[in-house]
């Protein structure tokens, strides 16, 4: 295997999952001016509009490859070294730069100590990009960046917006050992939350209005319930929530909205099973 000294400072996909993690560790430790720091951070440095952003997308088509052929692979490879060559390098030197120093001096030089499951494919992936090797040479880390994301399946971005899996699932793993077991409906809004900085919350948002429609009508059905109806403070309290399902559209997302929306999510399970 080849072997290269890397800095992993100057690799943008690294510095973008340390920061996920960050923010996961910062949700589940319940450090609220630490995640407003960390989501900020995020939300500035990898704008849409940004140098950053759009390497960290290139690196995801490379990472997410899955399940495809390796001729397949190949080609994709191919593309997304062309969609390389069109980002200006002193752009993506320049920010990265902001953005080491931002860490510095606003979060903790920890950032970095921070597990990335596949960094060395983020390392392998950057001296394809970044470094000036002879053909054999590039061809030996290409062959290797490609047998290793067909071969096991690399999973480790979204399809659109990159974000390590693996911490929604130490994420969900310690909101287990917390709270209990986590429902469906209750750990796709963490997947969702954890990620929703990536598209400021566009997604995130649009997932809240369906599950606030969801939860209402599966509300309004318990009221119908005989059990609830002759407990008056039990129709009481489920029309409180039904108020405050309502007061949630078009307020700002923090945790508080999350922790309480988990509540409901959970009550609206309990009044479905009791009714069944």
């Amino acid at each position: 295997m080849i072997r290269f000294k890397h800095n992993k400072k100057r690799n943008t996909a690294f510095l973008f999952e340390a920061l996920i993690k960050e923010l996961s560790k910062c949700i589940l430790e319940k450090r609220e001016q630490d995640r407003k720091k960390t989501l900020s951070l995020i939300k500035e440095c990898f704008g849409k509009n940004s140098a950053l952003h759009k390497e960290v997308k290139i690196y995801n088509s490379i990472l997410n490859l899955k399940d495809v052929k390796k001729s397949t692979a190949e080609k994709i490879l191919a593309e997304a070294k062309k969609e390389y060559e069109k980002i200006n390098k002193e752009d993506i030197f320049s920010e990265q730069s902001a953005l080491i120093d931002k860490i510095n001096k606003i979060l903790t030089k920890e950032v970095y100590s921070n597990f990335v499951s596949n960094y060395r494919s983020m390392a392998t992936i950057h001296q394809i990009f970044n470094l000036e090797l002879s053909p054999k040479k590039k061809v030996l880390l290409e062959e290797n960046i490609i047998e290793e994301a067909v071969q096991a399946g690399q999973k480790t971005f979204s399809s659109e917006i990159p974000g390590d899996k693996l911490v929604i699932k130490e994420f969900i793993k310690s909101f287990n050992a917390t709270y209990g077991d986590v429902l469906e409906e209750q750990r796709e809004l963490l997947n969702k939350y954890i990620l929703s900085f990536a598209d400021n919350g566009v997604e995130f948002k649009i997932y809240l209005n369906e599950e606030v429609a969801r939860l209402k009508t599966c509300l309004k059905e318990s009221l119908k319930l005989k059990e609830i109806k002759e407990d008056h403070e039990m129709a009481s309290k489920t029309n409180k929530v039904l108020s405050l399902l309502e007061g949630f559209r078009g307020k700002n997302i923090d945790t508080n909205m999350v922790n309480k929306f988990l509540q409901i999510q959970s009550l609206a399970k309990e009044l479905k099973t009791d009714g069944n």
